[in-house]
């Protein structure tokens, strides 16, 4: 037996609909999204069980108004005990405006719609695909936000080529942490508006931390040195021996080695490495954990010949207890692990997604396998 279907479930169905698909519907353009619902309604027995609860019911249905959306078809139930009666078959919402006034969505998807066709006449149709992966950050932008990217993604058109830094711009109220923290949006924008493959902007030359743990390496005197990894790739230094630590602290700790040198170069950061010319075959230690393994991975894509150490089975039984549990793992295929790496990696999975971090292990331990105790 089903249940009759209320106003306020078709309501709820076109919610439900609405934030399935709006953002497709008007990336797409599409008009001919309906929402059917069967209304269940009750029968003579159940009316002759409650006939207020089913007069309540049909005249609920009685009360929508001829503006809100909702197309509704009647039918007459002759019953014979109950007589003639009229009641509601089917709701039809036809299109996503009727289906977003149903769902109390209306204004946001006027401004929805409203904003992506503002930018398909800056991009052309040929953005849609563009459109519909960014829809949601599109419409989570404030007013003034959305007239800044429309600012900036025509002030990029015509200056394709500023050579520009971010903070040169002369853009009101763009900043730039404004850009960074919409980067992926505005690119994409901009590429499907120009076809272009960058923003054509100066970018800053990111920072490396280096140790040098030999003071005839030392950059002018200097042993601890945070610099552009442009300049950095441009100095003469010629290490013997490059580690590469995902933790700062290790990086910090380190004693002295002769001909050696120690980098900073966890998550992101191993992209920078591999732009060093004199950090091409490094020592590479990073948490015992699925993400220190796609940085070791990601690493030797990026063409650097490196050598994980305190990443294998016995660095990880030796320190039971200082297992942790990682709440996110890596799930990616690593391809460019040894198999010894990769027999450790299942392990972690075995034992229950579990992680060693690299500072747990003592130091005493982790100068002998380094080599430099």
């Amino acid at each position: 037996m089903n249940t009759p279907v209320t106003p306020a479930d078709l309501r709820a169905r076109a919610r439900k609909l609405y934030e399935r698909g709006a953002r497709m519907w008007a990336a797409e353009q599409q008009t001919a999204i309906v929402l059917d619902v069967p209304l269940h309604p009750p029968t003579e027995r159940e009316a002759l069980a409650d006939l207020e609860r089913v007069r309540a019911w049909v005249d609920s249905w009685r009360g929508v108004s001829e503006d809100s959306g909702i197309e509704l078809a009647w039918a007459v139930r002759n019953w014979s005990r109950v007589g003639s009666q009229e009641v509601p078959e089917r709701a039809v919402l036809r299109g996503p405006d009727a289906i977003a006034r149903v769902a109390g969505e209306a204004e946001p998807w006027r401004l929805l719609v409203e904003r992506l066709d503002v930018l398909r006449s800056l991009a052309g149709q040929d953005a849609d695909g563009v459109l519909r992966s960014h829809a949601s950050a599109i419409a989570d932008l404030e007013g003034e936000d959305f007239d800044r990217l429309i600012d900036v993604l025509t002030w990029l058109r015509e200056n394709p080529a500023s050579d520009r830094l971010i903070r040169e711009l002369p853009i009101r109220g763009i900043h730039t942490k404004w850009i960074e923290s919409r980067r992926g949006l505005v690119e994409a924008l901009h590429r499907a508006t120009t076809r272009a493959s960058g923003l054509g902007l100066r970018e800053l030359s990111p920072l490396v931390r280096v140790r040098v743990l030999d003071t005839l390496l030392s950059f002018r005197g200097l042993t601890d040195v945070s610099a552009p990894v442009d300049d950095l790739a441009a100095s003469p230094i010629r290490p013997d021996r490059v580690f590469v630590f995902e933790n700062l602290a290790t990086v910090l700790a380190m004693p002295d080695v002769s001909g050696a040198v120690a980098v900073h170069g966890g998550g992101h950061r191993v992209d920078l490495v591999a732009r060093l010319p004199w950090a091409q075959t490094v020592t590479y230690w990073g948490d015992l954990d699925s993400h220190g393994f796609a940085i070791l991975n990601h690493l030797r894509a990026r063409g650097v010949e490196a050598t994980s150490v305190l990443m294998d089975s016995e660095a990880l039984f030796d320190h039971r207890d200082l297992w942790g549990v990682d709440p996110d793992p890596n799930v990616g295929v690593l391809e460019l692990l040894t198999p010894g790496e990769r027999a450790t990696l299942q392990s972690l999975s075995a034992e229950g997604n579990i992680r060693l971090e690299q500072e747990r292990i003592p130091w005493s331990y982790a100068l002998a396998r380094l080599g430099v105790s």
